[in-house]
C-alpha cells in the first residue's frame, strides 16, 4: 500500500463526494433515519466540494491517497465557534472510505491536519461529533482530544441532532 497525504485539488470533488456520502451512510447508520442517509448523494455534495476546492480561503482540505486513488479527506481551518480566539483552529472533518476503516489511515489524517494547524500557528483544536457517535468519540479521545464541556444540538436534514465539542492542545 503507497499511502500519502496531499491537499486537496478541484479534480478530487468528486472522490471526496463519494467518500462523504459512503461514510456518512456507514458511520451515521442507527444515528440519523436511514431514509435521510438512503437519499444521500454524491451529485448533491459534489458542488459542496467542487466549490470549497476552488476558493479554500483559510481553509484546507487534506486527502489520503492509496495507490493512487483517494480514499479519505479531513479539512482545517479557524474555529468557526463564537468562544474561540484567533489561535484556535479547527478540525471540520475527517472521513474514510468505509472499506478503508480501521487501517490507522483515519490517524494519519489526524496528525496531519493537526500538524498542518500548528504550522498556521494555531495552540489549540476544536471538532464537533455527533454524541451518540461512540466509534469516533473513542477514536479522538485514543488521539488525545478530549469533550470540553460545550454541546449544542446540529440540524440535519430535519432533525435536530445533540454534538459535543472536543478540544486538544497543539
Amino acid at each position: 500500500m503507497a499511502l500519502r497525504i496531499r491537499e486537496g485539488e478541484p479534480k478530487d470533488a468528486e472522490a471526496i463526494a463519494r467518500i462523504h456520502v459512503r461514510s456518512w451512510q456507514a458511520a451515521y447508520r442507527g444515528q440519523l433515519s436511514d431514509d435521510y442517509l438512503d437519499g444521500l448523494s454524491v451529485a448533491d455534495r459534489l458542488e459542496q466540494h467542487r466549490t470549497a476546492l476552488e476558493n479554500a480561503g483559510p481553509y484546507r482540505t487534506w486527502v489520503a491517497e492509496e495507490d493512487g486513488r483517494v480514499v479519505g479527506f479531513a479539512v482545517t481551518g479557524p474555529s468557526q465557534d463564537a468562544d474561540a480566539d484567533e489561535r484556535t483552529g479547527e478540525l471540520y472533518a475527517v472521513y474514510l472510505d468505509p472499506d478503508r476503516y480501521g487501517r490507522g489511515i483515519g490517524k494519519l489524517l489526524c496528525d496531519h491536519a493537526l500538524a498542518d494547524l500548528r504550522e498556521r500557528g494555531f495552540r489549540a483544536a476544536t471538532l464537533w461529533v455527533l454524541e451518540t457517535n461512540e466509534r469516533a468519540r473513542r477514536f479522538y479521545e485514543r488521539e488525545g482530544w478530549r469533550p470540553d464541556g460545550l454541546s449544542t444540538r446540529e440540524r440535519i436534514d430535519c432533525e435536530f441532532r445533540p454534538t459535543v465539542r472536543y478540544r486538544i492542545e497543539l
